[in-house]
């Protein structure tokens, strides 16, 4: 069999640009079935899916024998005419007219049977070539493409934040702490301090980063390694914040309604539903208000509770769109959030609940600019002041109002693709007891 040359190959994905033309394809075999002299396989190249018509009849013995004996994940350069297919999703079709093994595939331990979740999860390297997963990770793309596309036409600049810091961002002891030339250092929980001095610097920032926090969670929304995208701006209240939140998460679902109409197809997602999602504005209630919500509903909660789970399902599906709950109590909130004007026991922030289930989406906050109240603040939180001299410049040199936001890049992608849990969210999840591969 001669060889094919791999160059000018075309991607699934474009395969209605090419319609009624010879291409070449590097694809991998995720399925495949034959009947009598044909031989139908499912193809895949990283961009999409569909399937390679092989007739015996059109291709000679050594190509058919070889589609024949191909197993599951052989990669494969196939040349053949696209093709319209009425009958698939997809639509197109290879009708193949050559083939060439270019790495064989033997017991590919995913098979198309059900499997465990910690199975699948010691395979994640593999589970990630699957439909599904290939979908969740276009889903994933898509967002963070949308992302910079959202800041940059609005005049953001990204900074990168550290990963590693010598302190604690927002008071926790959920760290992860490693050894840094004989002083010890803690993996980022958030680069929201460093955005705010970002934000001093250029007006208005994002960064973009993996975060990392050492709770013991075992729950479907906690990851402890996930990436965040943590906005900050100059010369802004929490008012003019909370629309720029709604609008970038309008953005985001719109984004992936654009762009992943078929990830969202082999997701099966409600996309009429997701489109409740993009009318602006979303409901606001109170931090009060949704206390007085849950009593009413037989929740034992009582105000100063911090929302888990049940209540903010519940608060979620007491309305067709994301909600703010603003003004938490000061006490559960962090350090730097700025207080009330006439309240002194909450302060001005936000938290983002998605609907259906999926949890608080973005915190975020107007900051505190006073400096007394900030020295206040750490010493009430046991905070080392010498720790946060270059946080504290912020507010001795030039201090105006600026207010941030940050969303959880997992959760988001979790809720958009109407999966079940976050682990899927991530290519490859850190959780309590998972750290391979």
């Amino acid at each position: 069999m001669k060889k094919i040359l791999a160059k000018n190959l075309v991607s699934i994905i474009d395969a209605q640009k090419y319609v009624g033309k010879t291409v070449k394809i590097g694809a991998w075999i995720a399925n495949k079935r034959s009947s009598g002299k044909i031989a139908f396989l499912q193809l895949r190249d990283g961009t999409a899916y569909f399937q390679g018509v092989v007739v015996k009849a059109e291709v000679g013995d050594d190509v058919f024998a070889l589609a024949k004996r191909l197993e599951q994940e052989s990669s494969v350069i196939a040349v053949g005419v696209i093709r319209e297919d009425t009958r698939s999703k997809f639509g197109y079709e290879l009708g193949v007219t050559d083939l060439e093994l270019v790495g064989e595939s033997h017991e590919y331990p995913i098979t198309p049977k059900e499997h465990g979740t910690d199975f699948l999860m010691d395979h994640r390297h593999l589970w990630l070539r699957s439909r599904k997963q290939h979908a969740l990770m276009q889903v994933r793309n898509e967002i963070i493409r949308a992302t910079y596309e959202f800041f940059n036409d609005r005049g953001f600049i990204k900074i990168d934040s550290p990963i590693l810091t010598d302190t604690s961002a927002e008071g926790t002891t959920d760290l992860f702490e490693t050894d840094y030339f004989g002083k010890p250092a803690f993996l980022a929980q958030t680069g929201q301090l460093y955005a705010e001095a970002g934000a001093m610097a250029f007006g208005k920032v994002f960064t973009f980063g993996p975060t990392f926090r050492a709770e013991k969670s075992k729950t479907r929304r906690h990851l402890t390694e996930f990436w965040m995208i943590e906005p900050e701006m100059a010369f802004m209240h929490q008012e003019e914040s909370l629309k720029i939140q709604e609008q970038y998460v309008a953005f985001l679902v719109e984004k992936v309604l654009e762009n992943g109409d078929y990830a969202l197809d082999v997701l099966k997602r409600n996309k009429e539903l997701l489109k409740k999602y993009i009318q602006l504005p979303f409901p606001r209630i109170t931090y009060d208000e949704a206390i007085e919500m849950l009593k009413k509903n037989d929740f034992d909660v009582t105000w100063g509770d911090d929302f888990g789970s049940p209540e903010e399902t519940f608060i979620a599906n007491s309305f067709e769109k994301p909600v703010f709950i603003l003004n938490y109590p000061k006490e559960i909130k962090a350090f730097y959030m700025k207080p009330h004007p006439v309240r002194s026991d909450v302060v001005i922030c936000a938290d983002l609940i998605a609907p259906e289930g999926y949890g608080e989406i973005i915190g975020g906050s107007e900051r505190a600019v006073e400096l007394d109240y900030l020295k206040e603040q750490l010493q009430k939180y046991n905070l080392k002041a010498e720790d946060y001299e270059w946080y504290l410049d912020l507010r001795r040199f030039g201090s105006v109002p600026h207010s941030g936001f940050g969303l959880g890049l997992e959760r988001f992608v979790t809720w958009i693709s109407g999966k079940e849990h976050i682990r899927e969210a991530i290519p490859f999840p850190r959780t309590l007891n998972r750290l391979f591969p």
